[in-house]
């Protein structure tokens, strides 16, 4: 690894040009395969604010070392334009504390979030998966679009906004850069068709009707965080095979699955798996080509110091 200037800061730009999502996508698998087990993570802080959540997000590894401390806020409401979340991304000397680096981690959020559902759609979605569904117009959506397609071979692409007009003008947009067809569609269509489906929002409540997914399909669910929100309903998880990408967040942090564990519609012991054990083939994932397979992402701090430790190296 490179020496760093211990003042110097990756801008959001540095860091577009330096991630590399294949890179991200193999870094993060092998840190769940390879590093879970050995890392040291504190449990998330959420700190309410005047505006939104703060939340703090610290991992640290001993047999590198490695230290990493993410900072964000999320706020409750934004102008249109603005950006909902701020984050900002420390990597700090092991001995010392002071920062070795400190990364605007806007992109470098999205694109390892992006990049861990990746990872669980390698082992998860069956091979011949060719439609990706998407709910979402934002940054998120947007990572998800170019990443997921790096590990099954789409072949179309659906997506689902909360406003018309806004999915009209992103389908446009996203039409012109990638070379699969793209079309808006509406929640049950997107439900019915997706063979791979990312839920990529800031909505409170359930997105869809999970009677209407197709035997065999998988879903990524990634926007809620908090214990009382969800974008899935009960039947969804009631029909799936659920992996998480730890237990402890996601017996704190994920509505998506506590919520309809204290409706009694699934229980509490519903989970399959996490992303260390699936990666480690401790326990297993899809059994068959007509099981539905969910991933439920709520973020995972080594994650984020995997994907920073890559700024470290010389760029290319």
């Amino acid at each position: 690894m490179q020496n760093i200037d211990p003042h110097a800061r990756f801008s959001e730009g540095d860091v577009r040009r330096r991630l590399d999502p294949v890179q991200v996508i193999d870094a993060i698998e092998t840190a769940f395969r390879d590093r879970f087990a050995a890392v040291t993570i504190a449990p998330r802080s959420h700190i309410p604010t005047a505006a939104g959540v703060l939340l703090v997000m610290s991992c640290y590894d001993p047999s590198r070392p490695s230290l990493g401390i993410k900072l964000v806020t999320v706020r409750s409401h934004c102008a249109p334009g603005q950006d909902r979340v701020h984050a900002t991304y420390l990597l700090l000397d092991t001995e010392t504390g002071e920062p070795r680096l400190s990364i605007a981690a806007n992109y470098l959020t999205a694109l390892r979030t992006a990049a861990t559902s990746a990872v669980a759609t390698k082992y998860l979605a069956r091979e011949n998966a060719s439609t990706l569904g998407i709910f979402g117009t934002g940054h998120l959506a947007r990572t998800h679009l170019a990443v997921l397609p790096l590990v099954r071979n789409f072949r179309r692409i659906l997506i689902c906004g909360r406003e018309a007009q806004r999915t009209a003008e992103f389908v446009s947009h996203i039409s012109a850069e990638l070379r699969i067809p793209i079309l808006a569609a509406d929640p049950r269509t997107l439900a019915a068709e997706a063979d791979v489906l990312c839920t990529c929002t800031t909505s409170p409540t359930p997105l869809f009707d999970g009677r209407d997914l197709r035997p065999g399909t998988h879903l990524n669910l990634v926007g809620a965080f908090q214990p009382d929100t969800r974008e899935a309903d009960a039947p969804t998880l009631q029909r799936a095979r659920v992996i998480v990408d730890t237990y402890e967040a996601a017996r704190s942090e994920a509505g998506d699955i506590l919520l309809p564990v204290r409706e009694g519609a699934i229980p509490s012991d519903h989970v399959a798996a996490d992303l260390c054990d699936l990666l480690r083939g401790c326990k297993q994932g899809r059994l068959s080509a007509e099981d539905i397979t969910v991933f439920k992402s709520v973020g995972c701090a080594l994650e984020d110091l995997a994907t920073a430790e890559l700024l470290l190296r010389p760029p290319k």
